[in-house]
């Protein structure tokens, strides 16, 4: 039979698929080196027939104060300051590969908590939401609370903008159309994720994420934490909430510290990007 798996060692770049709740990411390791991504090769990396295939690409660095440093980028090639289940699931690959059960990660959000929240869960602080319009920011001075858009919707910054929408049933929402329009919309300037959710029961929602950068996802940690303040500051919950996603489940618990998000991480597989595929993409 002919051998279908090619073992040849190769020079290329190694990189991790991981995935939060469906929301998938490449992760390249880039400690003791110079981090090797452009736009362009994000880019080419997200195409799902031609490249690997990823909601956000994440890289990793080396820190002088925490113990590693993330860079985020979008499919689209543009930079993120932030991606919850991202930090997750690198903070999990992490802690187990070190054997601890806590660890420190820095991203253009700030220093971030993570530990091991038992029963193979991880908990991430991402920090207090921006809640002032400046800080999220929008075009204009405004009540975030309440936006002057069809919908109502909320606005909240997690280090990247969000605009949330509670509708009766979110899953009744034509997703791919209202989100990239709203991700455009001229009160965002820097653009905006877009959630829509409904209240399921007593502190647990359905949302739905069109993601900056990406389009629609299973998943999205940030958007998770987004949804959770804006219901909370809506009267629609309490603080502690489970969002039921496309994906699966998540747990937002808005603290004072800081917005933690609890939930699963799997890393898929390893592989390694040939010198031939680099070359072409560069």
């Amino acid at each position: 039979m002919a051998r279908m798996i090619d073992d040849t060692p190769h020079s290329g770049l190694p990189f991790l698929k991981m995935h939060g709740l469906g929301n998938d990411f490449v992760v390249i390791d880039a400690r003791g080196g110079v981090a090797p991504v452009t736009a362009g090769l994000a880019r080419a990396l997200a195409d799902r027939h031609r490249g690997v295939g990823f909601d956000q690409l994440a890289v990793i660095e080396d820190d002088t104060d925490a113990d590693l440093r993330l860079t985020f980028w979008n499919a689209d090639g543009s930079l993120s300051a932030a991606c919850g289940n991202a930090t997750r699931c690198i903070a999990r690959h992490e802690m187990d590969r070190r054997g601890v059960a806590a660890l420190t990660l820095r991203t253009e959000r700030g220093v971030l908590h993570a530990v091991d929240a038992g029963d193979g869960l991880t908990s991430v602080n991402m920090g207090q939401p921006m809640t002032d319009w400046a800080d999220i920011p929008l075009a204009e001075a405004m009540d975030t609370l309440q936006l002057p858009i069809p919908g109502d919707p909320v606005a909240t910054g997690m280090g990247n903008p969000h605009c949330s929408f509670f509708f009766d049933d979110a899953c009744a929402v034509d997703l791919a159309t209202m989100g990239a329009r709203m991700e455009h919309h001229p009160l965002f300037p820097a653009r905006t994720n877009v959630q829509f959710a409904h209240l399921i029961g007593p502190d647990h929602l359905r949302m739905r994420v069109w993601e900056r950068g990406a389009g629609v996802t299973l998943a999205s940690g940030s958007s998770s934490c987004a949804v959770a303040v804006a219901a909370a500051r809506r009267g629609l919950t309490g603080r502690k909430v489970k969002i039921t996603l496309d994906g699966g489940d998540i747990w937002i618990d808005w603290r004072d510290d800081g917005v933690w998000m609890t939930g699963p991480t799997a890393t898929v597989f390893s592989g390694v990007l040939t010198p031939e595929w680099l070359a072409a993409v560069q």
